[in-house]
């Protein structure tokens, strides 16, 4: 059996995702954050629950090295955690840039580390990140400094991994959803059109289709998910 980790278990995303891999036969741990009050409900021996906080490397480590231990692989690891923030220039300090990064880098290259230096051993795995299209281009990203500046490190970043793994199986995408179909958004954009947007589950197919023989090819993709968004 295949192995998956998906950090953010308890998010609209995140939730998506682990059910399109369990349906696809892979086992999935997820990870929430401690008191997290969303419950995460999957069947067990298919899905496991971790909580860590991914703002810890050590943690992260920790996480991510027990896994290994106790499957010995890792195929995909997917990782949606993140946060959002408003602000322009003249509204953000050095210390709103710096809780975004936190909250949008650090989270992720916390476990993309250790995931990456495994998969390099295997030789194999796909690593899914989540950007965004105002870290993808600062055109979007208008009146988002902060979050603009701290996704926009993601892209960097699977360059980077992308450049390491030259000559291996192993591919780190960065997934580029627009507006996401969820009730928070909903009840955000009362005027809008959700038919739109893109939904959770069309992000979570799209996401698994890179990891099944048919994408084996691809490499360094941005995968844009934007619908008529």
């Amino acid at each position: 059996m295949k192995t998956a980790i998906v950090t953010g278990a308890s998010g609209n995303m995140g939730q998506a995702v682990i059910k399109k891999f369990i349906d696809e036969g892979y086992r999935v741990v997820g990870t929430t954050i401690p008191n997290d009050p969303v419950p995460v409900d999957f069947p067990s021996g298919k899905f496991e629950k971790i909580i860590v906080d991914l703002m810890n490397e050590d943690d992260s480590q920790k996480f991510v090295n027990d896994i290994i231990s106790k499957y010995g692989s890792i195929d995909a690891a997917v990782l949606t955690v993140g946060g959002f923030a408003m602000g322009s220039v003249t509204e953000t300090k050095t210390a709103d840039i710096t809780k975004q990064y936190k909250l949008n880098f650090e989270t992720a290259y916390n476990v993309a580390r250790p995931v990456f230096v495994q998969m390099m051993k295997q030789k194999n795995g796909r690593v899914f990140i989540i950007g965004s299209k105002p870290g993808l281009s600062a055109r979007h990203g208008k009146g988002m400094v902060a979050y603009g500046l701290a996704k926009s490190l993601i892209f960097r970043l699977a360059e980077l991994m992308n450049d390491e793994a030259k000559g291996t199986d192993v591919v780190t995408s960065v997934v580029i959803p627009s507006t996401i179909d969820t009730p928070q958004n909903r009840k955000a954009m009362p005027e809008a059109d959700p038919s739109k947007w893109v939904k959770p589950e069309a992000i979570a197919d799209v996401i698994y289709f890179y990891c099944t023989q048919q994408a084996a090819t691809l490499r360094e993709p941005l995968i844009k998910v934007y619908n008529n968004a």
